[in-house]
């Protein structure tokens, strides 16, 4: 692994205060899905889940990357670990009652989601202000594998207790996790805005939405994002495929928890091979080739029916997700200042948390109409043809080459 990041210790405690939260939010992430099958027996109710989420998810992220110009970042980010805190209180509240209702689960869902987009849009630029230029990949891939590290924890603590305590519980754990973050956030040095202040104030979210779509190599690197989240992620799925294809109870059980974690799984194992990356500087071929591995790795995962092989390719594709949330993290805040860097991860947020929603929408009805192995590995196969032609109508993507860091 490639540690020197962690010798900046505010970035060491931002780091593995991330650990913990990751294991919380994983249950989360574990627990909504299925309480939402339970109440409906539907996938597509599953994958409607997206409807809630997005719309506030989408808006926050974007006035959050604006107040991340506007403000100190590290105020921006107690404010919203607060929130996603007090949220998850809310729904332990209503699952404890037993209230069984999707209407309120929605409303929810929504507020947590309008959290998580602002405080991930202010997370996104707080790194680069936390370490030098050189150090971004290394910093990338040591951030992106506590944040899978936590989905591995989780949904195979998740899948240990739902049996024995149901969802209740899960949403507890992830707002006491929440509570490390807040501690280590507010240790954190001041992050004011930078010192431009007429750069900062011009143009709000039209602003940055202009900005962005004058950059070409960022837009066909979020479309990378984009092809691999929305056509290849089978999340929404998982509930229906467990309990289906794998044998789980309904409720839940350790099939759901295998596969949730398999994925996060092969990230943390390429995260810690990241001394054998982190010093590539092609970068835009890095995330062409990380899509197509994904987009196979998912095709094969629809097709099979014994759970060891489907672990092993979700494993795989956590790999390759795990170099695109690398590389396509480290293109897009080097190639902007930091004066608009907020700005501009409004729109990435947007993209990277908002692409599994809208995969949730996509793939939901799809399992439900035509069953988990076409919706899977239909999206698989078609996330490997829109790469491969996103990459033949844009060469410069395969071309781009990273600057070749400062001689010491």
């Amino acid at each position: 692994m490639d540690l020197r990041p962690l010798r900046i210790a505010a970035f060491r405690r931002l780091w593995a205060s991330g650990a913990v939260t990751a294991v919380g939010a994983s249950c989360t992430a574990v627990a909504v899905p299925l309480q939402i099958y339970d109440l409906t027996g539907s996938s597509a109710w599953v994958g409607l889940s997206a409807v809630a989420a997005l719309g506030p998810l989408t808006a926050a992220a974007l006035w959050g990357g604006v107040l991340a110009d506007a403000v100190d970042r590290r105020r921006l980010l107690l404010v919203t670990n607060g929130g996603i805190a007090l949220v998850c209180v809310l729904l332990w509240a209503q699952a404890a009652a037993g209230l069984g209702s999707v209407a309120v689960l929605f409303v929810l869902l929504g507020l947590l989601q309008g959290c998580l987009g602002a405080n991930m849009a202010a997370r996104g630029a707080v790194v680069p202000r936390l370490v030098p230029a050189e150090l971004l990949p290394a910093a990338n891939a040591l951030d992106a594998m506590v944040r899978w590290a936590g989905p591995v924890v989780g949904p195979l603590l998740a899948g240990a207790l739902l049996p024995v305590t149901g969802v209740a519980p899960l949403y507890l754990l992830d707002a006491a996790a929440l509570c490390v973050m807040l501690r280590a956030v507010a240790l954190l040095p001041p992050l004011p805005p930078a010192a431009l202040p007429g750069a900062r104030a011009d143009g709000g979210i039209a602003g940055g939405l202009r900005y962005l779509a004058g950059q070409r190599l960022l837009l066909v690197v979020l479309l990378a994002d984009l092809v691999a989240m929305v056509l290849g992620n089978p999340a929404a799925l998982l509930p229906q495929l467990s309990q289906e294809t794998f044998g789980d109870p309904a409720g839940g059980g350790m099939a759901l928890g295998l596969l949730s974690a398999a994925l996060p799984l092969g990230a943390v194992l390429a995260g810690a091979c990241s001394g054998a990356f982190t010093g590539l500087r092609r970068h835009g071929l890095v995330i062409t080739v990380a899509v197509c591995v994904w987009g196979g790795a998912v095709a094969a995962f629809g097709l099979t029916h014994r759970l060891w092989l489907a672990l092993c390719f979700l494993v795989v594709g956590g790999a390759a997700l795990m170099l695109l949330s690398v590389f396509r993290t480290t293109v897009l805040q080097a190639a902007v200042t930091d004066e608009v860097r907020g700005r501009l991860q409004g729109p990435v947020t947007v993209v990277s948390a908002g692409g599994p929603w809208v995969a949730h929408l996509v793939h939901g009805p799809a399992g439900a109409a035509f069953g988990t192995a076409w919706a899977i590995s239909g999206g698989g196969l078609l996330t490997v043809a829109a790469m491969a032609t996103l990459a033949a109508c844009c060469p410069d993507l395969l071309r781009h080459t990273a600057a070749a860091p400062p001689v010491r």
